[in-house]
C-alpha cells in the first residue's frame, strides 16, 4: 500500500500537535516556587541589604560557613568577639520552599552551631543578617549538605 503525499503531511502535522500537546501537559504539571512570597517589600528595602553588605567587605574576615555530619558551624569575624551579635540566618533551599529554615543568632565563642537534623541534604544558599553594636552586616554563602 502507498501512502500520498498528502496523508503524509497529515501524519506528520498530527505528530507534531500530539507532541506539543504532550509538552504543555508535561509543563503545566511543573511547581515552581517563588523566592520570596512577599518579593515587592522585600525589593523595596533591599538598600539596607546592600549598605549591610558593605559593612561586611569591610571586615577583615568573612563568616566562615563549614559542615559536618551533626552540625553546620559559622565562624564569626574577630571583630565580633566579646560583642553582643543578634540578628538571624536563613537556609534557602533553591530546590523547595518547605525546606526553608530560620534561625536566631545566638553567638557562643565567637562561634554559631546549628543542628542539622532540622536540615534537608541539599544545595542551601545562607543569608545571614547581624547586628553588632547598632551596625547591620549581611553576608550570602552557599553550602551543599550531603550525608
Amino acid at each position: 500500500m502507498k501512502i500520498g503525499w498528502g496523508w503524509k503531511i497529515a501524519l506528520m502535522y498530527g505528530g507534531f500537535v500530539v507532541l506539543i500537546m504532550a509538552l504543555v501537559i508535561a509543563s503545566s504539571r511543573q511547581h515552581f516556587d517563588l523566592v520570596s512570597k512577599n518579593y515587592y517589600d522585600a525589593e523595596l528595602g533591599y538598600q539596607k541589604v546592600i549598605d549591610a553588605g558593605k559593612n561586611q567587605s569591610a571586615l577583615s574576615a568573612a563568616i566562615n560557613v563549614h559542615a559536618n555530619a551533626t552540625a553546620v558551624s559559622l565562624d564569626l569575624p574577630p571583630e565580633f568577639s566579646g560583642k553582643q551579635v543578634s540578628g538571624d540566618i536563613e537556609f534557602y533551599s533553591p530546590v523547595n520552599a518547605e525546606w526553608d529554615r530560620n534561625f536566631k543568632i545566638s553567638a557562643q565563642n565567637n562561634s554559631i552551631t546549628i543542628n542539622r537534623s532540622s536540615l534537608q541534604n541539599t544545595k542551601y544558599v545562607i543569608k545571614i543578617n547581624c547586628v553588632v553594636e547598632g551596625k547591620s552586616y549581611y553576608q550570602e554563602s552557599e553550602i551543599l549538605l550531603h550525608q
